[in-house]
């Protein structure tokens, strides 16, 4: 009935029928607008103000073919409040994820609103849905701000009709001052809020995502990728790596609620609350000089119901110009993790007063149902509560770590409660007073 409704009121448009101004206000007319082609905001653009009428939704045609509903390069303090966004994504497109040093900009089409190179942008007060690549791409700006934005149902499939890393909030390409704050993203299959750079790129930096809301995402919650000085603060969220069969297995992209990717310094994920998570809770890849503090990551189910179960924090290192050190561990509850606690490579590192709880559900290496022996001259690396590495990607020295007051409870944590790989030596870091407990 109300899609009836609003079909009486539909305005459909190309690009040239409604013309966006250099500067000043434009109100987009009530109801459903549909477009053929983008909305261009003029190269140069300054001091703009787009806005809807409350009802305002712009759709895109069954025909549409551009960037976005709305696309911006070389615009200088544009505002966009105050309307909807529907990507009409009535039949999902299969398309594969943008090759490894790709700008996205360049690659994904049909995304909700679309910027490149502008200084100023303000989002607020809107929802996106049915977009099939990006409900908003931002690349090579600064000085952004996105409040109040809901995003659902967004994002498309691969060949395998799995996620291909679609459908939230990316930022891009040595963006900067960026801020993502009080927004909700359900039942995206891709990644949900993220920054990403190319490995030749200058990093993101200089930005927050904080107090936004996460249901239903099957890739990452939140990532912050190749960027410095990045805050995650106070987000929550539940059903990481759901459904399960968007889970991007064919690349290995098990699911995190915090997610690393490229060279991340400075940055701190604090006061983060999540619950049932098919996967891990953080991946530190590439994170060094930074802090995770105050986070809690919670499941309730059997090893049966996490597939992609992992570790609930990993340490990693693929990218070639990062050394995993001096990152701060302390406060944090993990609780309900398939394998272990926490892994650990590099160092020096200091991990103290984390309360890992209900730890190896999987119950190895006596479940003979769930395959432990990841490397077979390591028995205890998914079995541990905190396990020390010798390395992911390349080698490093796992030594200086600062292990203390942690509280490791599980199945055999006692027998298993901080191991170390062959060529790790115990002794090279300073271990003390953790409390290990078995549970059932």
């Amino acid at each position: 009935m109300s899609r009836g409704i609003l079909i009486l009121s539909l305005l459909t448009v190309s690009c040239g029928s409604l013309r966006i101004p250099n500067t000043g206000i434009f109100r987009l007319p009530a109801g459903v607008v549909e477009l053929h082609s983008p909305l261009t905001i003029p190269a140069g653009a300054h001091d703009l103000e787009i806005t809807g009428a409350g009802s305002t939704v712009l759709r895109a045609a069954e025909d549409f073919q551009g960037r976005g509903l709305i696309v911006c390069s070389g615009g200088r303090n544009i505002r966009i409040h105050g309307f909807s966004i529907d990507g009409n994504r009535t039949v999902r497109e299969t398309f594969d994820m943008a090759p490894p040093e790709n700008a996205f900009r360049l690659m994904y089409n049909k995304n909700g609103l679309w910027f490149d190179q502008t200084r100023g942008i303000a989002i607020a007060d809107m929802k996106f849905q049915n977009v099939t690549s990006f409900a908003i791409l931002i690349s090579r700006s600064s000085d952004i701000n996105i409040d109040r934005v809901a995003v659902s149902f967004s994002g498309s499939l691969d060949r395998h009709q799995r996620n291909n890393s679609t459908g939230g909030i990316v930022v891009e390409e040595a963006s900067s001052n960026f801020h993502v704050r009080n927004c909700t993203f359900h039942h995206i299959p891709g990644n949900a809020l993220w920054t990403h750079s190319l490995y030749t790129s200058e990093r993101n930096h200089d930005g927050a995502f904080e107090s936004n809301d996460f249901d239903t995402i099957g890739r990452d919650a939140i990532q912050v990728g190749h960027s410095t000085r990045v805050r995650v603060i106070g987000n929550h969220g539940r059903r990481i790596g759901y459904p399960t069969w968007y889970v991007d297995a064919t690349h290995e992209a098990t699911p995190v609620a915090i997610d690393t990717a490229g060279n991340v310094d400075q940055t701190t994920y604090s006061g983060n609350q999540f619950e049932e998570i098919d996967g891990k809770c953080i991946d530190l890849d590439g994170f060094h000089d930074g802090e995770i503090r105050e986070n809690t990551c919670t499941n309730r189910g059997s090893a049966e119901d996490y597939p992609y179960g992992h570790f609930a924090l990993v340490m990693n290192d693929s990218n070639p110009d990062m050394h995993s050190r001096n990152v701060t561990i302390a406060n944090n509850e993990f609780n309900g993790a398939k394998f272990g606690g926490i892994y650990v490579v590099g160092g020096p590192h200091t991990i103290e007063q984390n309360r890992l709880l209900n730890l190896n559900l999987a119950r190895c290496n006596e479940n003979p149902a769930v395959t432990c022996l990841y490397y077979k001259d390591q028995p205890d690396l998914l079995r541990s509560g905190i396990y020390l590495g010798a390395a992911v990607h390349k080698q490093d020295t796992t030594r200086g770590n600062i292990i203390r007051q942690n509280r490791i409870e599980g199945y055999r944590m006692r027998e298993h409660c901080i191991a170390a790989a062959p060529s790790v030596s115990l002794a090279a870091n300073a271990i003390d007073s953790n409390q290990c407990r078995n549970t059932p």
